[in-house]
């Protein structure tokens, strides 16, 4: 190994660059097995984000199913999920395009099932015996941003939009069917909760016409979340509940609920898109099931009947679209230094494949830095989570009496959560000589409920509070420059980073991308399923009107003291783009150094290659000119343009 060299935090150069990453990088969702083969979406930036449904078959062969012109991706609920189905090799999927229902047998061309405008689908699922298709139907054919939610079916042999079956609710999902086609299970929920807040879980009998009869609540309320709903094999009604300040595992049997395994630990996570699956039957008796404990999930095996309980040892530090048979388990699984992956468990001699890789990039295990868990104190006597990155390239130190700068992440959601899967884009600034604290702060997920519910009616507050004190924490320990604190996030992180660029005098620079700035814009223009979140995080609507001006930082420019960049997408429905448009003005009349970088055909999350890259490169070229450093990073004279108040821009 040659003799490391000698420069600035923030300026090594690094083999993990933005062409890399976006080159060999896809994303992975949505596990299904049909008979012996798995199936899975992938995310291609180097598509223009288009979601591709592929299949794997026992020899190892992974083919694409989805035709090049099509894209199988819904918008139910704006963030989709559950766009397909796969049963004795026909796949059911929503084209995103015109937001129609395709069936595509095997070897032939999809053909379209629907035909209504302005119509949406998600979480089919098949039922045989009627020749239809149960699906959750979002109708925008109204002109509000109030749409109807329904559940519909619809028939296989062609059926313009479908006919309802349950109405009424403001949002439904999970339909499931039992293994004998006699009962219907599904989650409805009204606002203003949302999934995580109250669910109810129903239970109905379907005649032999399809029709449903004696439709009742099994489960659920308005203060306890129903997750993921499943039949056993031997059509025994199991589901997720968070009613003890947990979300643990139970069974519904002879009128009342069980309990399987009482544990402080999340088997359940927040409903963001449909067909989230963190368990899966592999025998009437035998459960797969994944949990969280701390942040970090792991696997175990459940027997339902005996209530016996054992941990599955894998590397994997996130579990995610858990499937399972007889004889394996399926997942997304990622782990620190290996990003995420679908990975195959064999049951009997708990081996594991590995069937696709998120990332081919390989990076040597010198330039890496692995997370540390820290718990740190925060506002009110209480304690809070992140992840520690300290920097890590195997070429470089820093001069010995130089502290790195530090870049605090603040997560999306804001009920979420982030893991220690890798992620290239936090080892892009951690191989550079940049620390990172990703912050799981209180309203995070992974913690309980009373965690979660941290954030009610605080949202602004005490998310910004545990950024600030997890970054406080590391500057005590000599592992931050007090002096180069930055604070990122995306979506509702982007509100957190705004806000505290705003109301708190610590960091010294920001990046938002397509953050919220104005709460009250959100509240009126904001798509029907988050159309009412605010109220739980912020308060009543227009009753507290003086909290939402309170805490949107578009109002308080004037304390608004170091440089921010602002990345926006132009077809964002979530965020639309004046959220961003505005601050930027706000900032620039004010003459702080400020970007703002708009990408048409973005919307709530970039998935171009090409802008992922424009964005992180130019996050980096932002740093190097606010902290006076010389990055390892090519920016066009476009993109410089965009800058404002630099004296050299």
């Amino acid at each position: 190994m040659s003799q490391r060299q000698t420069a600035p935090y923030g300026s090594w150069k690094s083999p993990i660059t933005t062409d890399l990453i976006v080159k060999e990088s896809i994303g992975l969702a949505q596990v299904k097995i049909d008979g012996e083969d798995i199936y899975w979406i992938e995310n291609r930036p180097a598509e223009r984000g288009r979601n591709c449904i592929v299949r794997r078959t026992p020899d190892g062969r992974i083919t694409d199913m989805t035709p090049p012109d099509f894209n199988a991706r819904t918008t139910v609920h704006e963030y989709g999920g559950g766009a397909y189905l796969v049963g004795d090799g026909v796949i059911y999927f929503s084209n995103f395009a015109d937001q129609q229902l395709y069936r595509q047998p095997p070897d032939s061309a999809p053909q379209a099932i629907t035909s209504a405008e302005k119509m949406r689908y998600a979480d089919t699922v098949l039922d045989r015996r009627r020749n239809r298709l149960i699906a959750v139907r979002e109708d925008h054919r109204a002109p509000t941003r109030d749409c109807l939610n329904t559940l519909v079916s619809i028939n296989l042999d062609g059926d313009a939009g479908g006919t309802v079956m349950v109405e009424g609710s403001d949002f439904y999902s999970s339909p499931r069917l039992s293994p004998d086609g006699n009962h219907l299970a599904w989650l409805a929920w009204n606002h203003p909760n949302l999934p995580w807040d109250g669910t109810e879980l129903w239970l109905a009998e379907v005649n032999d016409d399809g029709s449903l009869a004696d439709k009742r609540v099994i489960a659920g309320g308005a203060a306890e979340s129903i997750f993921q709903p499943e039949w056993s094999p031997d059509g025994v009604l199991h589901f997720i509940s968070d009613r003890t300040g947990w979300w643990n595992l139970y069974r519904f049997d002879q009128s009342r609920s069980e309990p399987l395994c009482p544990r402080q630990a999340e088997f359940g996570v927040p409903q963001w898109v449909f067909r989230m699956s963190t368990y899966a039957f592999a025998a009437a008796d035998k459960i797969i099931c994944a949990y969280n404990e701390l942040g970090n999930w792991q696997l175990g095996r459940l027997d339902p009947l005996k209530r016996e309980f054992e941990l599955i040892a894998t590397p994997y530090r996130e579990i995610a679209n858990l499937r399972a048979t007889a004889t394996r388990a399926v997942f997304s699984g990622g782990a620190p230094a290996e990003a995420l992956s679908i990975v195959q468990l064999d049951l009997a001699t708990q081996t594991i494949e590995v069937l696709r890789r998120s990332s081919r990039l390989e990076v040597d295990a010198d330039y890496l830095s692995l997370p540390e868990t820290i718990e740190f104190p925060t506002a009110n006597g209480l304690t809070a989570y992140g992840f520690f990155y300290a920097p890590k390239n195997r070429d470089y130190a820093a001069p010995t009496d130089e502290r790195p700068p530090l870049i605090v992440i603040s997560h999306g959601g804001p009920t979420s959560a982030t893991t220690t899967t890798l992620k290239l884009m936090i080892q892009y600034w951690t191989s550079r000589g940049f620390g990172v604290l990703d912050v799981n702060y209180g309203g995070s997920t992974g913690y309980g409920r009373a965690y979660r519910e941290r954030l009610n009616n605080n949202w602004g507050v005490v998310d910004v509070e545990d950024c600030v004190n997890g970054a406080r924490h590391l500057v005590e320990q000599g592992k931050a420059d007090a002096a180069r604190l930055i604070i990122r996030g995306g979506s509702a992180g982007g509100y957190t980073t705004l806000a505290a660029l705003t109301f708190k005098d610590f960091f010294k620079a920001g990046a938002s991308y397509y953050g919220i700035s104005d709460l009250e814009l959100l509240e009126q223009d904001c798509h029907k399923f988050e159309s009412r979140y605010n109220h739980t995080l912020v308060g009543p609507y227009p009753a507290r009107q003086d909290i939402y001006k309170a805490r949107s930082p578009i109002h308080f420019t004037d304390r608004l003291s170091c440089p921010i960049i602002l990345f926006q997408g132009l077809d964002d429905k979530v965020v639309p783009p004046n959220q961003s448009e505005m601050m930027f003005e706000a900032a620039r009349a004010k003459g702080l150094p400020v970007a703002y970088i708009a990408f048409a055909g973005e919307a709530h999350g970039f998935r171009r290659a090409e802008n992922i890259k424009r964005a992180l490169d130019g996050e980096l070229y932002f740093y190097a000119k606010v902290f006076g450093f010389d990055a390892d990073v090519q920016i066009d004279q476009g993109f410089i343009d965009k800058f404002h108040n630099f004296p050299e821009a």
